[in-house]
């Protein structure tokens, strides 16, 4: 029973133990936010292309660092070295820090061997956005797709990632599809493996 109640003390402060923190973000303060980082891209740009170019550019930032803290944090600085395993993890793992759920559906392309969907009914993202006339097919999943193509190059599964809107039957709005098309090299390693 002896020391019971007592509560470590620490020498220095860098050997306290990395807290897991407050997870949440006010959802207000994340749209004013994301609000102005789409407001000053557009300023910036000429077209709906370069606009979606430069989210995706934050957004792999965005990835990068999110590998970088969910490895140290819940893996022991380990990193998925599979495919299977490295989609799961961002459908799962990933999707629910960022968004607070899992992805609704996670699934392989029929038409080409190295295609994935990653599908979301209301990404947090195009939630409260409403789109211009003028600027038609604008989707700001571009931001999402460029923070899952960082955590993927991070984690060494290359691939070009892009967000598209799919059309649902009896739904206003459309779902969004992140399309992830890995590498050639990514194939041969993961066909090596076995």
């Amino acid at each position: 029973m002896i020391g019971v109640g007592k509560i470590k003390q620490y020498s220095n402060v860098l050997d306290k133990p990395l807290s897991k923190g407050k997870q949440e973000v006010s959802l207000s303060a994340f749209a004013f936010l994301f609000s102005e980082l789409v407001q000053y891209n557009q300023t910036q740009v000429d077209n709906i292309a370069e606009l979606e170019r430069r989210l995706e550019d934050a957004g792999y930032a965005v990835g990068a660092r999110v590998l970088e803290l969910l490895c140290h944090r819940d893996k022991g600085n380990r990193r998925e070295t599979r495919l299977l395993g490295i989609l799961s993890f961002v459908h799962s793992t990933v999707w629910k820090v960022l968004f607070g759920k899992v992805a609704d559906s996670l699934e392989k392309g029929t038409e080409h061997e190295d295609e994935y969907m990653i599908s979301e009914k209301e990404l947090l993202v195009n939630k409260f956005i409403s789109i211009p006339k003028d600027m038609g097919t604008f989707n700001c999943g571009a931001f999402v797709a460029g923070i899952v193509r960082g955590v993927l190059d991070s984690a060494g599964f290359p691939a070009v990632v892009t967000a598209h809107f799919v059309p649902m039957e009896g739904q206003q709005r459309p779902r969004t599809t992140i399309l992830i098309k890995f590498a050639e090299e990514v194939l041969q390693r993961e066909a090596r493996l076995g």
